[in-house]
This record gives C-alpha cells, structure tokens and sequence, in this order.
C-alpha cells in the first residue's frame, strides 16, 4: 500500500518533538547499551540472536531517562520493567497531562521508541484476512484521522487495597489517566485488509522484548471489540508524537477496556480464528473469577475467565489527603469517575462512614470513554478525624462496594475511595 503525495507526513509527525530532545536521541548510539547489556542477565539471548540489529533491544536502566522516566512526583514501584504511578492529588486535570501519566510496563521499552526511529517500521496485518497488508507511518496517516478523550486504567490499579494481600505490582489509585488520543479506527484499518469470516479475535504484538526469558507479552481483543468505531491504533499523546513510555510509533485504544488490551509499540496485529493467549496472558494472568470466591481461595483455571471491561469507579482528586482544615471552612472536593463500557448515574460523598451522603453536581465527559467530572463542597463545624468518602453509581445499578470483593491477582479494583483530613478548631 503505497500512497507517494504522504512521502512527507513522516517529517512532519515528528516535528512535535523539541529539537534539542531529537539531536540528543539521535544521538544515542548502540555502543552505550551494549556497554551496560550485563544489568539483563537471561535477556543477552537477545543480542545472540541479532535483535540489536533489527532496533528491538530494549531500553536498559542508565536509558531510563533517555525516555522520559521517571516523570516528577512518580511513585516508582520498579525500574525494570519500569511501573510508576501518580497520588490522586496529582490528577485533577480533567484531560491528564502527559507529564501526569502512569507508565506500566510489562518489558523493556525499545530502542526505537527511545531514538524515535520510525526507519524500516511496519505494522503488519495478517492472518484470517483476504488481503496482508504492511503499512508504514505514511500509510497509517492517508486513514481518517481521529482524536478522542479515553480513559486507561492498569488492571491491577488498587491492588494494594484487597485483603488478603496478593501478589503483583502493588498499585495504590493512581494508575489511571484520561488523556487525548489521535490515531486511525482500527476497524478503517481491517476492513482495508479484508476479514475472512473465520476472523473471531486478534492477537497483538509490539517491538518490546521481555526483560528476561520468558515470550513476549502479546493480548487480543474479540473481532466485535477491533470493529467497534471508537477503537484506535493511536499515534499521538494529548497533541504530541507519542512518548517512547506510551508506545512510540502506535498503540491500541480499545476504550472501556483495561490496560493490558491497548498493546504499546505495536508493529503486528495476527487476526486469529479463536481467542488469542500468550504465556503472559494465561492461568490466573488478566484473568477473574466467573464467580464470587472467598478471600485467599483460587478456584481451578477453568473457571477464570479473561478481564475486559472497567467497573464503576471514581477517584477523588480533591483535596490532598491528610490536609487540616478549619472548623467551618469549606472545603472544595474534586474527582472523576468512569464505569467501563457504562454511563455514570451519579457521584455521591460522605464525611460521617457512609451514615449521610450527599449527591454531587456531575459534569459529561467529551465523550462515552472518557471519565465524567463532579464537584461539591462540605463544611465541617466540629474537630476531628474525618474521611471523605466517594461512590460512583453507574447507568445500569452497579456502585462501588465498601469492600474489595477479592480475587487471585488484585484485578478489577474498584471500591470506594476514602480519603483523610483532618478539622482543627
């Protein structure tokens, strides 16, 4: 697919990189990272096989800042993969500046993604499709053009709230944003290549090699969901060619959905006639009970089943917690909610344990997908410990429950969010 009057679409989608950053990443030289190569230990196997060569080496912990990492006021959970997320206080924005954005990793970050390289890159379309296609960044941009407001949340953001405790990246509340995207439907994309009928699921593939032995991270997405209007193969970040932490050149946005579906540096999607796993996507990995379990327990793989949409949720931005206050003063309590592939109802608070709540004004998103804003005040007249308490209600009856219903890997995190201050006389 080949169209020439886009020859200079690449210069100019590049051109939202700041020059100095650009000469510097140019001038990043292979040298550097095999210097440091040892810090991978069993990932040197990817040197042996030539993957250096072909720009798929990831990036090594001394790159870190070569991409962006860590933003300012990051909690870093690890380096390697790098993980970092952002104090609720830190997310007010109603469109979440890049600067502000968590960064989930399940490997390292590539080396292309790093220099901005868009040389020898394609992303390939194969499978059960009557047409293979090859398209470079020239290609992708002759598609329409389209530019959406889309909530993404980690699957594990809360995980240290289930009780007991499970294992994993213990996310607190801020692995979540709601950030603009601009990319192409992923639908333009495949009906260009031609679905057979036998097309049922994709499975999706980025340049990103894992930090140790183990398969590359790779997840699908049902033929429904990659047909679906708001789904994109997105190009940029709030305005911007997309960071190398966001999955510089492309990434998925499959809005509603959790993290995991919304594969970083993509370069392949393989249509597939079933339902698409990897090694990290298998057993109790991105997946959840098909039933409510006790705590602690694990029911038998075959009744897990794959995690996709969001629940009802909200997060209150706000004020800081464990902020003092004084006795009749108000207090202006901020934050956004988001339920998946639902509407949100209504945002309620309380300061007195869930006794009294109080209904908040609900401001729309721009769009279904991205997370509404409310607002209210509260004026305390006694001292004391207070906790405001925030719960979503969504279009179809589900609200955020007071405790964690629990499952094996801290999936789905969706309870009230409590948030201390403190009143003085």
């Amino acid at each position: 697919m080949q169209h020439p009057s886009h020859e200079s679409n690449n210069k100019n989608f590049l051109d939202t990189i700041p020059t100095t950053r650009r000469n510097f990443l140019i001038n990043i030289g292979k040298a550097g990272l095999l210097a440091s190569i040892g810090t991978f230990g069993a990932g040197c196997e990817a040197v042996n096989q030539g993957l250096l060569d072909r720009g798929f080496m990831p990036v090594i912990l001394d790159d870190l800042p070569a991409a962006g990492l860590p933003k300012a006021d990051m909690l870093v959970h690890t380096e390697s993969p790098f993980n970092g997320e952002f104090a609720p206080h830190h997310l007010n924005d109603d469109v979440t500046p890049t600067e502000r954005h968590f960064v989930r990793n399940n490997s390292g970050i590539p080396e292309r993604a790093i220099k901005y390289d868009l040389n020898g890159w394609k992303l390939v379309i194969d499978g059960e499709v009557h047409k293979k296609l090859e398209l470079s960044m020239d290609d992708l941009l002759h598609f329409p053009q389209v530019t959406m407001e889309v909530v993404l949340e980690c699957a594990g953001n809360g995980r240290s709230l289930f009780v007991p405790e499970v294992s994993g990246t213990p996310w607190q509340r801020g692995a979540v944003a709601c950030s603009e995207w601009t990319g192409v439907r992923l639908r333009d994309v495949l009906q260009e290549a031609g679905l057979k009928p036998t097309a049922v699921y994709t499975g999706n593939y980025g340049e990103d090699i894992s930090n140790d032995s183990s398969e590359q991270f790779s997840r699908g997405i049902p033929i429904e969901k990659a047909m679906d209007e708001n789904t994109l193969i997105a190009l940029k970040m709030n305005g911007g060619v997309l960071p190398a932490a966001h999955g510089f050149p492309a990434r998925l946005i499959v809005p509603g959905w959790i993290g995991s579906a919304m594969q970083k540096w993509l370069n392949h999607i393989w249509i597939r006639d079933r339902v698409h796993d990897s090694e990290k996507m298998s057993g109790y990995s991105y997946r959840i009970p098909k039933y409510p379990i006790e705590p602690g327990n694990k029911p038998p793989i075959e009744d897990m089943q794959i995690a996709t949409a969001w629940r009802v949720k909200s997060l209150i931005t706000q004020p800081q917690a464990s902020l003092e206050f004084s006795t009749g003063h108000p207090i202006n309590i901020r934050g956004h909610a988001w339920a998946g592939e639902n509407h949100i109802e209504k945002v309620l608070v309380s300061t007195d344990f869930g006794v009294q709540w109080q209904e908040t004004q609900l401001i729309s998103p721009s769009n279904r997908y991205a997370w509404y804003h409310w607002e209210t005040e509260l004026t305390l007249t006694n001292k004391g410990y207070y906790e405001i308490w925030a719960r979503a209600y969504d279009d179809i009856g589900n609200a955020q429950p007071f405790t964690q219903p629990w499952n094996p890997k801290g999936y789905l995190g969706n309870v009230i969010h409590r948030l201390p201050i403190f009143i003085i006389a």
